[in-house]
């Protein structure tokens, strides 16, 4: 104990496995171990040194388990398996004086010691044959009933099976019973026995080793059932043993055992070698019977090991200058963990969860433990604190298994695992999130990580909150190595849990704080989906020009007169101390912006995409049109920017130029739709484009449900007519704004959207637009300079165009007829679309049916498609890591534009047919996102107009 030890009682080690991690966990006893020896799923102590002394069946047991979860074993582990000749008889109903009746506790108090049965073993006989009988005291436990007339056959044969019964009432009610004692053969079998593991049902069973003496040994018995008088019992199917042997036999080679002579345990996949630092060291060594009492063999075995053992913990010790006996019983650490460790087994709430799902496409199964530590919840007022921005947290650990058929045969058992429920980030401080990670082991060696997550927002009125806290977005990857790196398996999916199964998990509740913990989970759902209170605000950022250096000192602002008369504004970047490091000029990038928001041009953002074109070297030619911030419009559409802007830039690209110099383009949002007008409406050539990209844009435009619903209502027009004359919405709080322009705003504010916010700038945006950016994707000086700086006004003089567009679901002109899709010979150019995955404004339908549309109008050009995963909108461009999940593609796409690969050699065999193209389906449909919802349209449309009506009452 003064060395740190702590002794642990009622526990049953389950199984053992290799420390996974470099580092021990926060507040884990030992630091860095070798092995985790776990108590059951989730509750394991860490041991540089672990002895298994379980007994034969309670080792093997623990090894076959540690083999399901990864621990390379022999092939050997169960087998040479033996009862070490053993043959059990009871012999009963004796005339002589026999004495071997066991006494229970108020007998062994009022017998003196001289009338007490015993000794144990009074006599023994060895036959000729090769085996020993020995005598023994039943003792007062003993099955009488079950032993002497169910599972046993008696001689000679009579009234035995009754002689049972009766003898077992004599013995309760306390009057004389017949004389009768044990009788025990001891002697060598073939030591053939196997102990199996049945993995489906976690079952051990064990086929018995063949004993050539069986028979002789019975007819011993009988000869001193004859000599004794009596009834002999036997067992009816197998012979029963005291003495089991074997299992995890040692060899001088692991083919034939499982370990060396000095109990270490073989390491199959390094020959010659053992893991380091566990050990066998009992009975399951033995490789074979041994015709008599083992005991005294099991000793000088546990020993020997012993030895050995000390001699590896002493090298171990100087190698590592590791003082396992240094501490002082004063300054021992341990002693508080200790306490800790038996507070937080007093204040804890466990239960099971089981979810089914696919991940990758393919079915999977989680069958989890889950252990939630209240032990840092005191019993403060838990009310106040949901009112204000503190919570209390529900953390925990996890156990349990994952079925995944397609990618182990096998069990995944849970080596790790955590959840953290109700966790909040601040840059979404409306959303909690349950967080997930598991890592999983399997039989075979190979480890992988699950990690899921729940997404719980306050949307539509709580309609979504039984998906939401049923649901769980899953990724599953496997590690590579020594499992300190991702391998290359990444898969994506959706776990759920059935009511039935929700139910089940209510009723498995267990612990002694589970009242506390319905209360503390009520209240945090309470909070998120009926109170609606944010976590913390974003926080304030000091907005600083600490990046603006980075952009090139030849920055050029040109004025461009369009042809209608209207003036637009041009920001230019030259490239010129770069180029020395590139062997030819490249062509100039033109960038073309959304709806009224800057995506390409960030000063808060050290790595924007104005920033990487120009480290490769391009010019960047970036749009600011009619709709934007410093040009805002009172009066135009769409087809004005496609048909008169973009041309206008264009034109004045080739005044610096040259008419033959050509323009890669990357657009989003309406950029793209006003690109894509101003191709297929013939106001530009595609010979002048080298290469075009959108993101979240194309011919094609399709929104999620929501904001479909919004187009399809009448709020554009209201919002138009309540605008008046002057068209543009200014969006700061301490703008000037007349009536009309405050009650848009208001409505807009209460608008239902995905994703809430505590700016009031982003709440109007997101209310008219919907989410544009999911907000966990974006920086908070980005969020701030955004709402602040950036987007200031909005235009809203499109928006009729815009419900035209949204509504068809493809571009078409300001009157809402389709002028541009009927031409699809004048998009021969290389194209890519970009879309995100996880929808929350445009879905990734817009770039499916746009490159499905161009490789069957356009097949000789190349034309690429990307869905990059957790990304909504214009996250895609403006998001914290947009540079190293996003900009890459769109590079590629120019470089291979660059060397000429725009083309792509089609042959007869493999041109694309219509009818193939027809029948293609978007891999992404449905995929992630906040699209798919479980309630119809008309309800949305009812609660969106109910909404509208009680905003409009109010003002009236």
């Amino acid at each position: 104990m003064q060395a740190g030890c702590i002794v642990k009682t009622e526990c049953q080690v389950q199984y053992v496995v290799k420390n996974p991690y470099e580092t021990g966990h926060e507040g884990e006893v030992g630091g860095k171990r070798r092995w985790l020896v776990y108590l059951n799923e989730i509750d394991y102590i860490k041991a540089d040194f672990v002895i298994l002394s379980a007994g034969v069946f309670g080792t093997t047991a623990i090894l076959f388990k540690s083999q399901m979860r990864g621990l390379k074993l022999s092939e050997a582990l169960g087998s040479g398996f033996s009862c070490n000749g053993n043959t059990v008889a009871y012999l009963a109903g004796s005339t002589g004086p026999l004495n071997a009746y066991g006494l229970d506790k108020k007998q062994l108090s009022k017998t003196p010691i001289q009338a007490r049965p015993g000794p144990s073993i009074s006599s023994s006989y060895s036959s000729s044959l090769g085996f020993t009988i020995q005598n023994a005291v039943l003792p007062t436990a003993y099955p009488y009933m079950l032993f002497k007339g169910i599972v046993t056959f008696g001689w000679p044969t009579g009234y035995w099976f009754f002689h049972g019964i009766i003898d077992k009432l004599k013995h309760l009610i306390g009057s004389k019973s017949s004389q009768a004692m044990v009788l025990l053969a001891m002697g060598h079998d073939k030591s053939d026995g196997k102990i199996i593991l049945e993995k489906e049902t976690d079952k051990f069973c064990f086929n018995p080793p063949h004993d050539p003496l069986l028979l002789q040994k019975v007819e011993a018995f009988q000869k001193i059932t004859k000599k004794l008088g009596g009834i002999l019992f036997m067992s009816k199917y197998r012979s029963t043993s005291v003495h089991l042997l074997g299992g995890c036999n040692a060899s001088s080679d692991f083919s034939d055992g499982v370990c060396n002579p000095n109990g270490q345990i073989f390491d199959p996949e390094a020959p010659g070698l053992v893991h380091q630092g566990l050990y066998v060291c009992d009975a399951s060594l033995i490789p074979c019977s041994v015709g008599v009492n083992p005991s005294l063999t099991i000793a000088a075995a546990a020993e020997h090991v012993s030895k050995h053992l000390v001699k590896d913990i002493l090298r171990y010790k100087s190698k590592n200058c590791t003082d396992f006996a240094s501490k002082v019983v004063d300054q021992n650490p341990y002693t508080v963990l200790h306490d800790n460790l038996k507070r937080r087994e007093t204040s804890y709430v466990s239960l099971k969860e089981i979810m089914r799902g696919f991940v990758g496409g393919m079915p999977c199964t989680a069958s989890l433990r889950i252990k939630i530590n209240l032990q840092n919840q005191n019993n403060c007022d838990d009310w106040n604190s949901v009112m204000r921005k503190s919570r209390p947290t529900l953390k925990g650990k996890v156990g349990g298994y994952v079925v995944f058929r397609a990618i182990e045969k096998d069990k995944l058992h849970v080596i790790d695992g955590e959840i953290h429920m109700f966790e909040v980030d601040y840059r979404t401080p409306y959303t909690q999130y349950m967080h997930y990670r598991l890592l999983l082991a399997a039989a075979s060696g190979s480890r992988y990580v699950l990690e899921g997550k729940k997404i719980m927002n306050p949307y539509l009125f709580a309609l979504y909150s039984w998906r939401e806290t049923t649901q769980l977005y899953v990724t599953f990857k496997k590690l590579a190595g020594n499992f300190s790196r991702e391998g290359g398996l990444n898969l994506k999916g959706e776990l759920r849990i059935s009511m039935i199964e929700l139910l089940k998990s209510l009723i498995s509740l267990e612990g002694n704080r589970k009242g506390r913990f319905i209360y503390l989970f009520s209240l945090n759902l309470l909070r998120t989906y009926i109170l609606q209170i944010p976590q913390e605000s974003l926080k304030e950022n000091t907005l600083t020009d600490s990046y603006n250096n980075s952009y090139p000192a030849s920055t050029f602002f040109h004025e461009i007169k369009t042809e209608d008369g209207y003036t637009i504004s041009c920001r230019q970047w030259n490239c010129c101390q770069s180029r020395r490091r590139f062997k030819e000029e490249k062509h100039p990038v033109l960038l073309l912006n959304g709806h009224s928001t800057e995506s390409f041009c960030l000063p808060t953002e050290p790595n924007d995409l104005v920033r990487t074109l120009l480290a490769e070297g391009h010019e960047i030619w970036l749009l600011q049109p009619r709709l934007h911030a410093l040009n805002p419009s009172n009066n135009f559409t769409f087809e004005d920017i496609g048909r008169y802007d973009i041309p206008a830039v264009i034109n004045k690209i080739c005044e610096f130029h040259g008419p033959s110099m050509k323009v890669h383009v990357v657009a989003h949002c309406v950029g793209g739709l006003s690109i894509h007008i101003a191709l297929m409406g013939g106001h530009i050539s595609a010979t002048q484009i080298a290469s075009l990209c959108c993101t979240n844009s194309s011919m094609f435009f399709k929104l999620i449900a929501l904001a479909a619903v919004k187009m399809w209502l009448p709020l554009v027009p209201m919002s138009v007519a309540l605008l008046g004359k002057n068209k543009i919405l200014p969006l700061l709080e301490t703008s000037k704004a007349s009536l009309g322009h405050r009650l848009l705003m208001c409505i807009a504010y209460w608008l239902p959207r995905y994703e809430r916010c505590t700016c009031n700038e982003c709440e109007v945006f997101s209310g008219i637009f919907g989410n544009t950016f999911w907000h966990q994707n974006i920086t908070p000086t980005m969020h701030q300079w955004l709402n602040k700086q950036s987007t200031t006004t909005l235009p809203m003089a499109a928006f009729p165009h815009l419900r035209k567009i949204c509504k068809s679901g493809f571009i078409v002109d300001s009157k809402g007829n389709n002028s541009y899709l009927i031409h699809p010979e004048r998009m021969a150019l290389s194209t890519l679309y970009i879309s995100g995955g996880r929808s929350i404004l445009v879905t990734p339908e817009t770039s499916f049916l746009a490159n499905k549309y161009m490789k069957l109008h356009q097949p000789g050009f190349r034309h690429e498609r990307v869905v990059v995963d957790g990304y909504g909108h214009s996250d895609l461009m403006i998001g914290e890591e947009s540079s190293k999940d996003v900009f890459p593609h769109i590079l590629s796409h120019i470089r291979l534009s660059e060397e000429g690969k725009n083309f792509v050699m089609i042959s007869k065999e493999k041109k694309c047919s219509k009818d193939a193209l027809d029948w293609a389906a978007d891999p992404y449909q449905g995929y992630g996102g906040s699209e798919n919802c479980c309630f119809s349209p008309l309800v949305v449309v009812f609660l969106v107009l109910f909404l509208v009506f009680m905003l409009l009452s109010s003002f009236i």
